[in-house]
């Protein structure tokens, strides 16, 4: 397919854009089913506050302590195959000089070759778990959005480095789109969220081309939606509530819904900063 490609960068941070951990579990699952290996890594003195994303200390496979700093690295497959190449950028959400940690990927992209680039993100919203996951598929390129069938984004205000990157790779000549699932607000204690991450490697098998094996994400998903099940089984007002959003979901879903309805529940939530809407009596959701 053209599209985006036979070389293409897969980008999942962890943070602001990563409710649930769907994305940053995405671009692990892919990882943990593939061979890869580091192909670029920041300097993370100049990007990362270690006051807010600290270090951590473990014992490595000899018994030794050792720290492991924040970080953010583009990893490449060791055996590319003929088909379309998945190439993974993951890590920690940058805290300062947002484009010169964009411009040092973007560097290495232009370096190898990198032919597109997919940004996954998960936001909390008023959806219900037991229904299909929504995922809003957009990009600012008008070819890539004709050839793979995505939206054009209208937001206007503050974004997270998944747009930084995104809109620094089509001024570099790298054709980006991005992913964002839309995850059930009153889920936050149920986290990771499986059938989010599922859904985001599903549409990203679509608009790739490229073979995504899943491995057990299926059972995953049914059992995390049967665990949130049974919590609001014992929750009239939860019950009752979930059955607002599936009302509204299937109203979204039937032949006669406007066709940019997830893209206005994505803009929603960019609006609100990342965070989910407010409903009482819930946890506050992940940033």
């Amino acid at each position: 397919m053209d599209g985006l490609g036979r070389k293409v960068i897969v980008a999942a941070f962890d943070g602001w854009n990563d409710a649930g951990e769907a994305a940053s579990a995405a671009v692990a699952q892919l990882r943990d089913e593939g061979s890869y290996e580091p192909a670029f890594s920041v300097d993370p003195e100049l990007y990362f506050d270690y006051q807010y994303t600290r270090p951590s200390i473990a014992a490595d496979g000899e018994g030794n302590r050792a720290l492991r700093w924040p970080e953010a690295t583009l990893h490449r497959p060791v055996k590319p195959g003929r088909g379309v190449q998945l190439w993974l950028l993951t890590g920690v959400e940058p805290a300062r000089a947002w484009q010169a940690f964009a411009a040092e990927f973007i560097d290495v992209a232009l370096r190898e070759d990198i032919t597109g680039f997919v940004a996954l993100g998960s936001m909390m919203s008023d959806v219900p778990h037991t229904r299909p996951i929504s995922i809003f598929a957009g990009s600012d390129n008008e070819r890539i959005r004709d050839d793979l069938r995505l939206e054009k984004s209208t937001y206007e205000g503050p974004v997270g480095i998944l747009s930084v990157l995104a809109h620094s790779a089509e001024r570099a000549g790298i054709p980006a789109s991005t992913l964002w699932a839309s995850i059930p607000h009153y889920v936050a204690g149920h986290t990771p969220s499986p059938k989010a991450t599922l859904a985001l490697l599903d549409r990203l098998e679509d608009i790739t081309g490229a073979k995504v094996a899943r491995g057990d994400l299926a059972t995953q998903s049914a059992a995390w939606e049967a665990s949130i099940d049974a919590a609001a089984a014992d929750d009239e007002e939860m019950t009752e509530y979930i059955r607002q959003l599936e009302r509204t979901r299937d109203t979204w879903d039937s032949p006669d819904a406007s066709g940019d309805a997830i893209a206005q529940e994505f803009e929603r939530y960019l609006r609100r900063g990342g965070d989910g809407p407010s409903k009482p009596g819930r946890d506050e959701p992940r940033r």
